[in-house]
Protein backbone atom coordinates (compact mmCIF):
# COMPACT_ATOMS: atom_id res chain seq x y z
CA UNK A 1 0.00 0.00 0.00
CA UNK A 2 1.94 3.08 -1.34
CA UNK A 3 -1.22 4.95 -2.24
CA UNK A 4 -1.36 8.68 0.07
CA UNK A 5 -5.67 8.49 -0.04
CA UNK A 6 -4.82 7.37 3.50
CA UNK A 7 -2.38 8.95 5.99
CA UNK A 8 -0.11 6.65 7.18
CA UNK A 9 -1.49 7.42 10.99
CA UNK A 10 -4.96 6.68 10.14
CA UNK A 11 -3.29 3.15 7.94
CA UNK A 12 -1.41 1.82 10.87
CA UNK A 13 -4.18 2.71 13.32
CA UNK A 14 -6.98 0.28 11.37
CA UNK A 15 -4.05 -2.39 11.05
CA UNK A 16 -3.66 -2.37 14.63
CA UNK A 17 -7.62 -2.57 15.28
CA UNK A 18 -7.76 -5.53 12.38
CA UNK A 19 -4.26 -7.23 13.91
CA UNK A 20 -2.18 -6.86 10.85
CA UNK A 21 0.21 -4.32 11.98
CA UNK A 22 2.44 -6.99 14.03
CA UNK A 23 3.33 -8.11 10.67
CA UNK A 24 4.32 -4.63 9.36
CA UNK A 25 6.78 -4.14 12.74
CA UNK A 26 8.41 -7.37 12.28
CA UNK A 27 9.45 -6.72 8.70
CA UNK A 28 10.61 -2.99 9.95
CA UNK A 29 7.86 -1.54 8.54
CA UNK A 30 7.30 -2.78 4.82
CA UNK A 31 4.03 -3.51 3.77
CA UNK A 32 5.22 -6.26 1.22
CA UNK A 33 4.29 -8.83 3.09
CA UNK A 34 0.96 -7.83 4.39
CA UNK A 35 -1.68 -10.11 2.21
CA UNK A 36 -3.91 -8.51 -0.54
CA UNK A 37 -6.90 -9.47 1.19
CA UNK A 38 -5.81 -7.46 4.50
CA UNK A 39 -4.89 -4.22 2.69
CA UNK A 40 -8.26 -4.16 1.01
CA UNK A 41 -9.93 -4.81 4.55
CA UNK A 42 -7.89 -1.41 5.67
CA UNK A 43 -8.98 0.19 3.05
CA UNK A 44 -12.84 -0.94 3.34
CA UNK A 45 -12.47 0.09 6.37
CA UNK A 46 -10.86 3.91 5.75
CA UNK A 47 -13.82 3.92 3.74
CA UNK A 48 -16.35 3.51 6.20
CA UNK A 49 -14.67 5.69 8.30
CA UNK A 50 -15.04 8.80 5.64
CA UNK A 51 -18.27 7.70 5.52
CA UNK A 52 -19.13 8.05 8.86
CA UNK A 53 -17.33 11.48 8.79
CA UNK A 54 -19.33 12.46 5.66
CA UNK A 55 -22.95 11.51 7.02
CA UNK A 56 -22.18 13.45 10.07
CA UNK A 57 -21.66 16.78 9.03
Amino acid sequence: MSSKLISNNLREEIARELGVYEQVKQDGGSWANVSSKDCGNIVKKAIEIANRSVESK
